[in-house]
């Protein structure tokens, strides 16, 4: 009449095995989620780093190929 298999399910050491399983599942999700965070923000952090040094770049080239001005005397 009732099964034995999930009578057990429901003693005390059922239900903590259980709850131990599904808090160690979440545990394992937000570890999960955290390292994923983690590596995109290190992905964009290197990209950052990359488009810094090269608008630095760019404008280190510019103010070498531009030409000096003279400073223009004024009549008066």
């Amino acid at each position: 009449m009732s099964n034995p298999s999930r009578r057990g399910s429901y003693s005390p050491e059922g239900v903590l095995k259980a709850w131990q399983s599904r808090t160690d599942l979440v545990k394992r999700e937000i570890a999960a989620a955290s390292a994923a965070a983690d590596a995109k923000t290190a992905r964009l952090k290197a990209l950052r780093i990359e488009k810094e040094a090269q608008d630095a770049e760019i404008a280190r080239a510019a103010s070498l190929a531009a030409p000096a001005r003279k400073a223009r005397k004024r009549g008066g």
